[in-house]
């Protein structure tokens, strides 16, 4: 009786199945958008879609200075100035200010000078910045107040504050109008030594008081700064403020447009130093407050990030000028209308690169980088070296957008070293020797799949001083042949090898083969292709490459000491001007004797005399010539291996409009329209439900099912008899 029951309760559920699956079909041939992980209502509106892998750590302006985080809080909070998003070279513009600053040299006795004042004679510059009247802070609670003006939470009890969950628990909000004691009072919080401000270091050298004023609030809570005066900092009426710094020192403008120098309100502080919030993650790291085209809804790392369109967004228009060939290319086509065109960001935690892939792919992500283990699919190279899409994203109507970095990797000697380093004739032609048989161009080609530039010396392609064509060329590792750069053979090298007394990379005085040492903190699995290609390249010449792998720790100590003897570095622009390179081989600020950037402790008074002339000047026919100059003193000496330029490659569906790639600006996404109709039709074309396979299943399925069916009736019969 018992089998009986079985197979009846078998037979019925069989047939449930069916009937479910049968709904699932019907359903489908409703909605074709079965794998869609949006909310259909989402699918005709302005809203953008991005990814994120890793959660920022801080969403503060005056404490965060990593591109996950940038790529949040540049559309969050206004500096005063921002990039130009079409022209090129990079060009600043106000943003929040009315115009460019006003710029005006002083003496140690605080009297004006003229512009055209030697270098020497001014002791201060003052920047003098004014500010658009009726620009407002986003809707936030920390600027919400009831019918008296009192700030509704700023003295939260305790019992408020246990009952909170988020911010988003407290239901009031608030705005103020933007003045220019914002601007002071975010460069105060700079220097207060409890943010931990990553450039507050490099301020105390050029604002005046800085470093006085951080000493004295050294023991004040953050609010508490608000009415301490800072010497060079100052709001002279209510949208005006200035700035004062030691010196001349032009480049600061170009600090103005990064977001350490962003408005912040003061209430922020007051509310966040709160007793009690910090343990529940209300905090400015994770609830910003700004002026931008965009505030943070919903902050949820683990899944999901959630941009809105700031409902008080101060009117900005797209630009309506650009570079020669933005108009053909459609760029210009928004010109003078509203930002931001994008209502909505969402960002999805995405940790893995195939399920990203595939949703780009589908029309679920908007825009994709490229990984390794998809750019074969993506990318294919023509006979001339130029990279281009393959059909299959030709065919959905990808965009590829290149660009080269405003960045330089590159292989660096340690110039204390006995054997590298130095200044004498032997040492450099050892250096030069390296430098033709490091081939760069076959690093890019393997490690890089292509995506890199071989660089020709110091600054990268965009930035002010680089040299295109002949002109450009590295003459002590290149040659110009049928119009562009060509490696020297590795005979050059071993010919610099031999004259610098290690003829096949024999060492003349011990006649033992030469011995160096790469210090490195590439230990992983992963990198020994690397280490092994490192070690094939100086072969060439009859070296012996040690590998040295440490730690990240131990191997900066191992800098800071001066124990390394060649090492693998990089640099990223903080912004667009030569001096920014530059800087990283200025004697003064040499790693070992200044703690500075100067990694490889080059030393070179001409370079430094030079440099010195250089880093003031506005850009000019006499600046160039001096850069030109510089170019050529690193170039003859090698205190590097200029190693190589990286090459972003992005892809974008049609649909992404507006699309010109502005490596020094952060805040772009307000540039950005979206297409919304002709995303849907691809959408629905890309995804249309396939049921074939489910169809051939459920036949299978039933097949299966009949002998059991048979089996059940055959007993029921055989019981009845």
């Amino acid at each position: 009786m018992s089998s009986l029951l079985s197979m009846k309760m078998y037979a019925d559920q069989a047939r449930t199945l069916v009937l479910i699956v049968l709904a699932i079909i019907l359903g489908a041939c409703a909605d074709s958008r079965l794998n869609n992980p949006y909310p259909q209502e989402e699918g005709d509106q302005a809203v953008l879609y991005e990814s994120f892998s890793e959660r920022p750590k801080h969403l503060d302006p005056a404490v965060a200075y990593s591109s996950n985080e940038y790529a949040f809080i540049a559309q969050i909070y206004e500096p005063p100035f921002q990039y130009h998003y079409l022209k090129r070279p990079y060009e600043l513009t106000p943003l929040t200010a009315t115009g460019m600053p006003e710029i005006e040299y002083l003496n140690a006795r605080g009297d004006k000078l003229a512009s055209t004042a030697n270098d020497s004679d001014i002791a201060y510059t003052d920047y003098i910045i004014e500010i658009q009247p009726g620009i407002r802070y986003q809707p936030h609670p920390v600027l919400a107040k009831n019918a008296q003006g009192d700030y509704l939470y700023h003295h939260l009890t305790a019992a408020q504050i246990d009952q909170l969950g988020t911010l988003q628990d407290l239901p009031e909000s608030g705005s103020r109008e933007l003045v220019a004691e914002d601007y002071v009072y975010q460069i105060k919080r700079l220097a207060h030594p409890k943010i931990q401000s990553p450039i507050a270091e490099m301020m105390k050298n050029y604002i005046v008081g800085f470093d006085e004023f951080s000493k004295q609030v050294a023991d004040k809570q953050k609010f508490e700064i608000k009415d301490i005066p800072m010497e060079g900092v100052t709001a002279l009426d209510r949208y005006q403020y200035r700035i004062r710094i030691k010196g001349k020192y032009p480049q600061f403008k170009f600090w103005l447009a990064m977001p350490f120098f962003a408005p912040m309100p003061w209430e922020a502080d007051v509310f966040y130093e709160q007793p009690g919030l910090d343990d529940k993650n209300i905090t400015l790291d994770w609830y910003p407050i700004g002026t931008g085209p965009y505030f943070l809804a919903e902050n949820n790392p683990n899944r999901r990030m959630i941009l809105l369109k700031n409902p008080l967004f101060h009117l900005e228009t797209y630009p309506s000028e650009g570079e020669p060939g933005d108009k053909e290319k459609g760029l210009l086509a928004d010109a003078g209308k509203p930002l931001p065109f994008i209502d909505k960001v969402v960002y999805m935690l995405e940790k893995e690169t195939i399920p990203y892939w595939n949703k780009f792919l589908q029309g679920y992500y908007d825009a994709s980088g490229i990984a390794s283990d998809n750019f074969d699919q993506a990318i294919q190279f023509t006979g001339s070296g130029a990279a281009t899409l393959t059909e299959a994203m030709r065919e959905k109507g990808i965009q590829l957008e290149t660009a080269v970095t405003t960045s330089i990797f590159y292989l660096g000697f340690n110039m204390l070293d006995a054997t590298v380093g130095g200044d004498s004739e032997k040492a450099r032609k050892l250096r030069q020797a390296i430098a033709i048989a490091v081939d760069y161009e076959e690093y890019i080609a393997i490690f890089a799949n292509g995506r890199g530039v071989a660089a020709q010396g110091l600054i990268p392609p965009g930035i002010y001083g680089y040299a295109e064509g002949k002109d450009g060329v590295n003459p002590y590792v290149y040659d110009w042949k049928d119009g562009k750069a060509q490696r020297k053979s590795i005979e050059v090298a071993r010919r610099l090898m031999a004259e610098a007394g290690y003829p096949g990379g024999i060492d003349s005085k011990t006649q033992q083969a030469l011995i160096l040492y790469f210090d490195t903190t590439s230990v992983s699995i992963d990198d020994r292709p690397r280490m092994n290609w490192y070690r094939k390249q100086f072969e060439k010449l009859g070296i012996k490459l040690v590998i040295r792998g440490t730690d990240y720790n131990r191997f900066q100590q191992k800098m800071r000491a001066g124990n390394a003897q060649i090492f693998f570095w990089g640099w990223n622009a903080d912004y667009p001007d030569p001096e920014n390179f530059f800087f990283l081989l200025y004697g003064p600020n040499a790693k070992v004797a200044h703690g500075g950037e100067n990694a490889g402790n080059y030393q070179n008074p001409e370079f430094d005399r030079l440099f010195e002339q250089m880093r003031n000047m506005e850009n000019g026919e006499q600046r160039y010539e001096i850069i030109q100059q510089l170019q050529e003193l690193v170039r003859r000496d090698a205190p590097w291996v200029f190693g190589f330029h990286p090459k972003s490659f992005s892809l974008y569906h049609g649909w992404y409009k507006n699309l010109k790639p502005n490596l020094m600006a952060n805040n772009q996404l307000k540039y950005t329209r979206i297409d919304t109709t002709a995303r849907a039709e691809k959408r629905a074309a890309w995804n249309k439900p396939v049921f074939w396979p489910l169809l051939l299943a459920i036949v299978v399925f039933m097949l299966l099912l009949i002998p059991a069916v048979l089996a059940y009736r055959r007993r029921v019969r055989e019981t009845i008899q």
